[in-house]
């Protein structure tokens, strides 16, 4: 079978997703793939809580989604395009949800008339969908799941708990970026299978590019730097942070990323530094002036079935890394150090200073040059076709029952 006949080339994908302008996930990285060879319309999100009036960063994200809806379509790729729907946040609502899932399907109509969809599978990253997905058009349905959703602080649990288990049911094929992910939907869909995270490995890979700059405000940094980068929320350990900076205040630890929780009690350690959010560009110059990368999580049922994209970016810049016991971490256990109290984290650390070479960094680069967003979208896309041929044979059966009769 060619290449062109066992990955998706020449579809139309609508997709449910984050909003477009934050920080790069998995959303970004699955569908840029699959708008290499096929047409990609996508979502900016539909929220997964009722924003708050009280908020200004929840106020300003209305303004901008309006703003976004009233200006349509945007080409932002070749081959994708994005678009803010407009629907009322209010998921707990039977008469919204109802409203929106006329207005969807209206939009979503006259949206892949314009961009040329005759036909389009649906695909989302988003549980809040559920309501919606099945009733749009789609002649297949996908659904990805990221994270354990109903563990977020943020939402209502139950609530988005039976949204996902919805969507599983409904789904023609499921993906999820952890092992323990795929396990707790199965039960809901026997087409659920792992889509572990990929990597950029060819732009992550410069770290190790003798001619690379390391920018000024991590090269000015004394002393060895503990790097982390991403946002720095809910699930960033704090106090393992502060274990940190009061043991070894020899090191500079460097946290990079939009602040989205109160650290206020870290500032009392001069060693610790917010270097603030980088463009996903520039991220490997910065991971050159680290020593070590760390994933310092907390560990719980969030976490437990998280699938770090930054572990496989750390060790493709050659970093050599140190995590809590996060279960998806343990499968690189040969190549990072994974501890389960502060006290091995901080001999995993200081281990890891020990011991490295130019060398290392090297050979540990190498082991993931073959798991790319390029390798992993293409295992997916197998399997999309392939349950897409399924469903379209009792189609096929019946229109030449059809014809033999006539």
């Amino acid at each position: 079978m060619s290449e062109a006949e066992d990955t998706m080339r020449g579809q139309n994908i609508i997709c449910f997703a984050k909003d477009w302008n934050e920080d790069p996930t998995s959303c970004n990285h699955v569908l840029n793939e699959l708008a290499k060879h096929n047409k990609v319309l996508w979502l900016n999100s539909i929220s997964t809580r009722a924003p708050s009036l009280t908020s200004g960063r929840d106020l300003g994200k209305i303004r901008k989604k309006l703003a976004a809806f009233f200006a349509g379509a945007k080409k932002a790729e070749e081959n994708l395009w994005v678009y803010t729907p407009l629907v009322l946040p209010l998921h707990h609502k039977k008469w919204a949800v109802s409203l929106n899932r006329v207005w969807l399907r209206f939009t979503l109509k006259r949206l892949a008339r314009q961009l040329g969809m005759k036909e389009y599978q649906l695909w989302t990253f988003v549980p809040t969908s559920s309501e919606y997905v099945g009733s749009l058009g789609e002649s297949l349905l996908v659904y990805y799941c990221t994270d354990n959703w109903s563990a977020f602080k943020s939402v209502n649990g139950a609530m988005i708990g039976d949204m996902v288990n919805t969507l599983a049911n409904k789904a023609d094929v499921v993906f999820a970026t952890s092992h323990s992910l795929v396990e707790k939907l199965r039960p809901n869909n026997p087409n659920a299978h792992l889509a572990a995270h990929g990597v950029s490995y060819a732009q992550f890979a410069t770290a190790l590019d003798s001619t690379l700059t390391v920018p000024e405000d991590m090269a000015s940094l004394p002393g060895k730097v503990i790097g982390y980068y991403g946002l720095i929320e809910e699930w960033l350990d704090l106090d393992l942070v502060a274990f940190l900076a009061e043991r070894h205040p020899e090191w500079s630890i460097a946290l990079i990323g939009a602040k989205r929780v109160n650290t206020s009690p870290l500032d009392k350690y001069s060693n610790v530094h917010f270097l603030g959010r980088k463009p996903h560009a520039e991220l490997p110059a910065y991971c050159k002036g680290m020593s070590v990368g760390l994933i310092p999580h907390h560990v719980n049922e969030l976490t437990r079935h998280m699938n770090p994209i930054k572990l496989r970016e750390y060790l493709s810049t050659g970093l050599p890394v140190v995590s809590v016991a996060l279960p998806e971490v343990a499968y690189y256990g040969d190549l990072c150090h994974v501890a389960s109290t502060y006290e091995a984290f901080e001999r995993g650390i200081v281990d890891a200073l020990a011991t490295e070479t130019p060398e290392t960094r090297r050979l540990r680069s190498e082991r993931m040059k073959s798991e790319t967003w390029e390798n992993k979208v293409a295992d997916l896309s197998r399997i999309v076709l392939e349950t897409q041929k399924r469903k379209e044979m009792p189609e096929a059966s019946e229109r030449k029952a059809i014809s033999a009769e006539g």
